[in-house]
């Protein structure tokens, strides 16, 4: 949060100049605690949630076109409609406040000047009337923040104007690397391939812990801790630093990466609840579905230097999604599970460094996807793909001959301040070292502040395992069977073999 920083009624109750502010500290930021965003109908407020910093000026006037980007992405429009609404009604009721507390402090002022005892008492009566209408106003105001900051988190982030409008089947196609392998009867899928090398067990998993869960075994353990080892090495040459993220986070801590449902749509996140958290104020957790989660709630709440932007990090953790899909042919096997390990690639820069990081990130998966010897696509995301968080999006798709066609392995995406103004992940300007003096120099905040901007995120996914286990299986399969090893994972599979057979 903001240091010293106050709430929308506080804004206008100063009566600055609005663009001016909005300059430097983004007028029309609700910094108050909000109530949980899951649905219309949430219930309790979350008061561990990390107060977004949302820049509600820009939403009430620019309604429109933020309302075309939301349609253009697939969500319902109305929430940046009521909170236009909601913002002008504040700024009303605010106006109101103003004028009763100038009211009350001319009372508080006679009180003290007050001639004779009755006088005083007269005027001390008054006071009280003061006093309560405005206690009653501000509990409308802060309800209607609350309301105000509910709908605001609604809207997604803006688009990039290079993303390509509609479904997926509107994605374009920027590149293709290799060819893709054809073959006919002779081709096995992954599931037939593991099987009969005992690498993965699915009827043991499903009688331990449901459907669309595994066993990796053997080889198939090897191989998945090769790809792991294979993604680790590879950014951290490419100057990741290596994080071990935590399996389970804040569902706060979630929802602030974008990552809450829709309205009218069911949470796919796996909650976790104990006996002594039930009916409690305990914070919520959940279990997560991507280390994007966890290294984004690394840099929450912290102030960078610009100098040390941009970070890099790439961290490893399972991953747990509650949608199983659709059920078809082309999703059996690994390619849709309930878990998974994955090795994410996590940047944290200033507004002006995220295009190129974001060019960066998907470079560094092209080079190992082209090294691991499979045939891929890169697609440019359309907007209904985008999701909440992303300003663009790039997808990677591997050629699967077991079922003959594409299937996704990776994305990156560049999520501009959405995360950071809901995490609260800022840096100091360079400006200020020059201006001021060192980051941690002591100076009023009203002045520090000027020189505090909002960082950018970034991420990327440098190893879904299942997945590229799949696009392995299938590419490099031989006809007996037996499945050639890609160099680069030989090292870290015990023997260093060329063939699994």
């Amino acid at each position: 949060m903001l240091r010293n920083s106050r709430c929308f009624s506080s804004f206008i109750r100063q009566g600055r100049n609005i663009y001016h502010y909005n300059h430097y500290n983004r007028v029309g930021q609700c910094h108050a605690i909000v109530r949980t965003l899951s649905t219309a109908t949430a219930a309790a407020e979350d008061i561990h949630r990390i107060p977004p910093k949302l820049d509600l000026a820009y939403y009430a006037n620019n309604t429109e076109a933020i309302a075309t980007n939301m349609r253009l992405r697939n969500y319902e429009s109305d929430s940046v409609y009521q909170v236009k609404e909601l913002y002008s009604k504040l700024a009303s009721l605010e106006a109101e406040a103003h004028k009763l507390r100038d009211e009350r402090d001319q009372v508080n002022q006679l009180i003290r000047s007050a001639p004779t005892p009755e006088k005083r008492k007269e005027y001390i009566n008054q006071a009280k009337q003061w006093k309560d209408q405005l206690r009653q106003m501000e509990l409308q105001i802060n309800g209607m923040e609350n309301e105000l900051t509910t709908q605001a988190l609604q809207i997604p982030n803006d688009t990039h104007p290079e993303t390509p409008v509609g479904p997926e089947e509107n994605a374009k196609i920027l590149k293709i690397v290799g060819k893709p392998r054809q073959g006919g009867k002779e081709i096995k899928d992954h599931v037939t391939i593991a099987e009969k090398l005992d690498m993965i067990d699915f009827e043991q998993a499903s009688l331990v812990t449901g459907s669309k869960f595994y066993y990796l075994k053997n080889y198939g353990a090897w191989l998945e801790f090769a790809l792991i080892q294979y993604a680790m090495h590879k950014a951290a040459a490419r100057g990741f630093s290596p994080v071990l993220a935590p399996d389970m986070v804040r569902t706060s801590i979630a929802y602030g990466c974008g990552f809450q449902p829709r309205k009218k749509e069911a949470s796919q996140i796996y909650e976790v609840t104990t006996a002594s958290t039930v009916n409690t104020t305990a914070p919520k957790l959940c279990l997560v579905g991507t280390a994007e989660i966890p290294l984004a709630g690394l840099s929450a709440t912290k102030v960078f230097a610009e100098e040390e932007l941009p970070k890099k990090i790439v961290g490893f953790s399972h991953a747990f999604r509650a949608e199983a899909g659709h059920g078809s042919a082309e999703e059996r096997g690994l390619y849709r599970v309930h878990q998974f390990s994955k090795v994410e690639l996590f940047c944290v820069t200033t507004p002006e460094q995220s295009e190129a990081m974001l060019a960066e990130l998907r470079t560094l998966q092209e080079d190992m996807f082209a090294e691991l010897g499979l045939c891929f696509r890169v697609l440019d995301m359309p907007t209904e793909e985008l999701g909440a968080s992303a300003h663009r999006k790039y997808d990677m798709e591997a050629w699967m001959p077991g079922k003959n066609g594409w299937g996704e392995i990776s994305s990156t995406s560049n999520c501009t301040d959405y995360q950071t103004r809901r995490l609260d992940i800022r840096y100091l300007s360079k400006e200020f070292k020059e201006n001021v003096g060192s980051k941690d120099v002591r100076v009023p905040w009203s002045v520090k502040e000027k020189w505090v901007n909002y960082c950018h995120t970034l991420n990327g996914t440098a190893m879904a395992v299942p997945r590229v286990i799949i696009a392995l299986l299938e590419t490099h399969q031989r006809p007996d069977g037996s499945v050639d090893v890609p160099l680069a994972l030989r090292k870290w599979i015990p023997g260093e073999p060329s063939v699994l057979k």
